[in-house]
């Protein structure tokens, strides 16, 4: 994480469909010049206006105690704030891509406040982001790479890829909801991917990604794996490898959502 993350602020330049799950919403803006850009999975609070908001109201927060002006803003008045990853950054442009997955209720509609956001914005919008550095942590020594995760952690499964050395070997587990859902990823060729298509609406995402996690019998102890989406794909990712006789320390595990939340969000 950075020592001092400071807060960037910008606006829409496009939104469009970028896969048949994705809504990819791309932001530029002077302060993106000087964003600093590490590749890999970076990642971002992402700061936005609520529906009933006609102002974009945010205090100028800095620092590792980011959260404290931020809740001191009346809640009326404080804007949605979301965690999401870098999906591309063009440093010419001063541009950022980021992909928010889209679930869609019985009529077609998107759900959930970023999804609804994304899908609906206009060129022009305010948002800001608060830089938050890496989570992706491969020890320098690590004989092999591991990735397993579901749609939310598609766009960090690319940027790792993007940035991994083109020596580097290992596999990829990545859990979609359609087949329409599938980009092209620049894998070192050493990375074998594993493209797991989950075609139910009903079933529970990341549940397959973890199926075929388990198929796995064994790790290789000087490995290192990168498990991240639904909470129970990230626990019990990690739960496996370790038994697998893969070290705690050489396993990064995030849940990036948790289901019952989403949806009780949802059904509000």
């Amino acid at each position: 994480m950075p020592r001092q993350p400071r807060l960037f602020h910008c606006h829409v330049v496009r939104s469009e469909r970028y896969t048949s799950s994705m809504q990819r919403v791309t932001v530029t803006g002077p302060d993106l010049s000087s964003f600093p850009w590490q590749g890999y999975d970076q990642w971002f609070r992402l700061f936005l206006r609520k529906p009933h908001q006609e102002e974009f109201v945010l205090p100028e927060i800095s620092g590792p105690v980011w959260w404290k002006p931020f809740l001191a803003t009346p809640e009326d008045e404080r804007a949605h704030c979301a965690n999401y990853t870098v999906a591309e950054f063009r440093p010419d442009a001063a541009e950022l891509d980021i992909d928010f997955v889209v679930h869609c209720g019985p009529g077609g509609e998107p759900e959930g406040a970023a999804a609804i956001w994304a899908c609906g914005v206009s060129p022009g919008e305010e948002l800001a982001l608060l830089d938050q550095g890496l989570l992706f942590d491969c020890p320098d020594d690590a004989s092999e790479v591991l990735l397993v995760a579901d749609e939310s952690g598609l766009p960090a499964t690319a940027g790792i890829l993007r940035s991994l050395p083109r020596e580097a070997v290992g596999r990829v587990i990545q859990e979609i909801p359609t087949a329409g859902d599938r980009r092209e990823l620049d894998a070192p060729a050493g990375m074998t991917v594993t493209w797991v298509v989950r075609d139910d609406p009903s079933a529970v995402p990341g549940a397959a990604a973890l199926a075929e996690l388990r198929r796995q019998v064994s790790a290789d102890p000087k490995g290192y794996a990168f498990v991240v989406g639904e909470s129970t794909l990230a626990t019990e990712g990690r739960r496996h490898l370790h038994r697998s006789g893969l070290p705690k320390s050489r396993i990064t595990f995030s849940g990036f959502w948790k289901r019952e939340v989403h949806e009780a969000a949802a059904a509000a």
